[in-house]
């Protein structure tokens, strides 16, 4: 058994252990509490100022982390005992630099690269591990995409190989909306602007019922998975979430299935043995109850932030745990909710140009059961997640109910 030896409790000290947190948004802020809870010292990076992981982490840094010569000076400064990826948009040859000079990248250099490529992550489910995926094609250039789309046929989705959250993502209904779907993976990716030609995959648009998070904690007792998270997106992004998602049997039985496998594949050519961390295996079921391999993030996911009341660890806490050497079992992954109780959150989405400001704290979180999560982003320009709303209830109806009721009890101000 690998065994991890951490000086933690001085994170001033003489000795820290220093976390560098490349990208600073909401879900990088409930890894540095998680961690700072635990003695490390974290220090946060992102592309912009006073992100939210920023506000409370012991050292923040503005940098742009795909650009490879500022990343690595980073790192050089910071000389960090670990590197956590928190975003797509990193230069990943530094990491896998990096790692062989010593330093752990969670969960490890190769399956950040592997999970921010689809090319490279539907490779490795579909040819390698024998996963089920939607059909699919890969396409570099125009032409290809509409031999590629011709081939899957309409309607189908197209993706650029490295973006997420809907970024550049668009439905083709026939041949003639190939050319836009092109200009939107090139415009609408996350690295638009680095002036390269992307590939794209191209998939057939299934026949989806619906869609099912699965959390799967890998650390040095193995790979074990949570209980399911049911969610809904709107426009490629997460609005919903709730625990546990009301599966059929056999659904949860391939759902965990899936979710082993393919962790436990990217952890089998890590090129490590210490890949360990929190993965967000993202599920297909269709109408006919078929379970579907779409993606998978090395990291917490957002439509995790539901733990956050479910669970007595949250997917912070795991990945906080599994990352220091901490064994993580199945009794640390259960719910910690009443019997016949569900929980959900809800995203809470702030339009307008200039700084959000919350009120009436007071009466969202008048009744039990119920919480909130401000992320404290410095500003909204056009539309922007800015906060969850998080709840219990009898059921997954009640509590989703619930969460949205608090959401809409909080008063926001554009200032």
């Amino acid at each position: 058994m690998t065994k991890i030896d951490c000086a933690l409790g001085t994170p001033n000290g003489k000795h820290p252990t220093r976390a560098l947190l490349l990208g600073s948004g909401e879900l990088g802020k409930e890894v540095t509490i998680s961690l700072t809870r635990l003695g490390v010292r974290v220090i946060a990076a992102d592309s912009y100022a006073d992100a939210p992981a920023q506000q409370v982490a012991h050292e923040a840094r503005v940098v742009d982390m795909a650009n490879a010569d500022a990343l690595r000076a980073l790192i050089d400064d910071v000389r960090p005992n670990i590197i956590i990826p928190e975003v797509e948009a990193i230069a990943t040859s530094v990491l896998e630099t990096a790692e062989h000079d010593g330093v752990r990248v969670v969960p490890s250099a190769r399956i950040a690269a592997t999970c921010m490529d689809r090319e490279a992550l539907r490779t490795l489910a579909s040819d390698e591990l024998g996963l089920p995926t939607t059909p699919f094609r890969f396409a570099g250039s125009l032409d290809e995409l509409k031999a590629a789309a011709d081939a899957i046929g309409f309607p189908c989705v197209v993706k650029p190989i490295m973006s997420s959250s809907g970024h550049g993502q668009s439905v083709v209904h026939a041949a003639d909306g190939v050319d836009d779907a092109w200009t939107a993976a090139q415009q609408g990716r996350r690295a638009h602007g680095e002036g390269d030609v992307s590939r794209v995959i191209v998939e057939r648009l299934v026949d989806l019922d619906y869609e099912l998070t699965m959390l799967t904690v890998s650390s040095v007792a193995g790979v074990v998975v949570c209980e399911p998270i049911g969610q809904r997106q709107q426009d490629g992004d997460y609005r919903d979430s709730w625990q546990p998602a009301q599966v059929p049997a056999d659904v949860l039985d391939e759902a965990r299935r899936i979710a082993h496998a393919v962790v436990e594949g990217l952890v089998a050519r890590a090129g490590t043995d210490t890949a360990w961390g929190v993965f967000g295996v993202e599920l297909f079921v269709l109408r006919d109850g078929t379970v579907l391999f779409n993606e998978v993030s090395p990291r917490p996911h957002d439509t995790g932030m539901v733990t956050m009341i479910s669970q007595r660890l949250s997917e912070f806490d795991l990945h906080a745990r599994a990352m220091l050497g901490v064994p993580v079992k199945d009794g640390h992954v259960a719910l910690d909710i009443p019997k016949y109780t569900a929980a959900a959150s809800h995203a809470i989405v702030v339009e307008g140009h200039g700084e959000a400001e919350f009120h009436d704290l007071d009466e969202a979180l008048a009744q039990p059961g119920v919480d909130v999560r401000v992320f404290a982003k410095p500003k909204v320009d056009g539309h922007r997640r800015m906060g969850v709303a998080l709840a219990l209830g009898q059921d997954v109806e009640e509590a989703r109910v619930r969460a949205v009721e608090t959401a809409q009890a909080l008063q926001v101000s554009i200032v």
